[in-house]
């Protein structure tokens, strides 16, 4: 396998690390020169994107993955390398995008899965639904092997709620009904990988854990984690949240993840907030 990364980000990271490549075959690409020069130092050949032609890399992956979002409501991938892509795509076994389970949109606490409308009520949201129909196109057209996988909320070491916890600024905001759907990293990582084992073009999977749950469960059971007092119970409507943190508080919802299971063999290594919260801790503590 020789794998593209588009956005060496927190995600790809995990997926990087699950597949355990020989050196030579991981190629990635980041907007920093600095992190650039960084990811060489650290034994991966890093491109900077956008900027670098992205031809011989694409003719030289057999797999690739989009973990770049969205810009002014478009992918930036295809807009600064779709020829290159079109033009590489009878060589490539297999493409994923990483999307947001946001396209569903708001559904007051109910469930949805791979066949519910895409109705965002984000402009985020939105945005991803036009960078899917973008990628989905060139499977149409060009044959590309696409794969989009719709991430819930993620979490894992170095992205969870003990440091807020620790310092006293986590609250648990309260709003009836409000669910969210989750996924660890590492879990992530093994969805992709079982996915490019058995590659099904056009395919689209949910990928979230067994239990959405209320946001302000998860902050009290990081305390009790911690053995620190439950942080304050705040009512949504006087919390004062930032644009962006209001924004996951519009939509209510709990995404079914059978499809990662029935179709990829899936076992879920954190298949709830609590097995993943104290893998985090055990990892996060490892370190200092």
């Amino acid at each position: 396998m020789n794998l593209l990364i588009f956005g060496y980000g927190y995600s790809a990271r995990f997926l990087a690390r699950e597949l355990a490549q020989p050196a030579g075959t991981i190629r990635v690409t980041t907007r920093s020169a600095d992190k650039a020069a960084r990811l060489e130092a650290g034994g991966l050949t890093a491109r900077v994107f956008p900027g670098a032609d992205m031809a011989a890399d694409l003719a030289w992956a057999t797999h690739v993955l989009i973990s770049a979002g969205p810009e002014n409501g478009g992918d930036p991938v295809l807009a600064h390398a779709r020829e290159a892509i079109e033009n590489a795509a009878n060589g490539l076994v297999w493409v994923g995008y990483l999307s947001t389970t946001g396209v569903y949109g708001d559904h007051q606490g109910g469930w949805v899965d791979e066949a519910t409308p895409l109705t965002p009520s984000t402009e985020r949201g939105r945005a991803r639904v036009t960078a899917e129909a973008e990628w989905m196109d060139l499977h149409d057209k060009h044959g590309l092997p696409v794969h989009i996988f719709r991430l819930a909320g993620i979490y894992g070491p170095g992205r969870g709620p003990f440091e807020k916890v620790r310092d006293g600024t986590a609250r648990r905001i309260l709003k009836p009904g409000q669910v969210f759907s989750r996924i660890h990293a590492e879990d992530i990582a093994q969805v992709l990988f079982a996915s490019m084992a058995r590659p099904d073009p056009g395919a689209v999977y949910n990928v979230c854990d067994d239990d959405p749950a209320p946001p302000q469960d998860v902050i009290a059971h990081a305390a009790t984690l911690l053995g620190l007092p439950l942080p304050p119970e705040i009512p949504f409507d006087t919390a004062d949240l930032s644009p962006m943190a209001a924004s996951f508080y519009a939509e209510s919802k709990r995404v079914d993840n059978r499809k990662i299971k029935e179709d990829l063999g899936v076992t879920l290594r954190y298949p709830d907030y609590r097995a993943g919260l104290a893998a985090v801790l055990a990892a996060e503590t490892a370190k200092t």
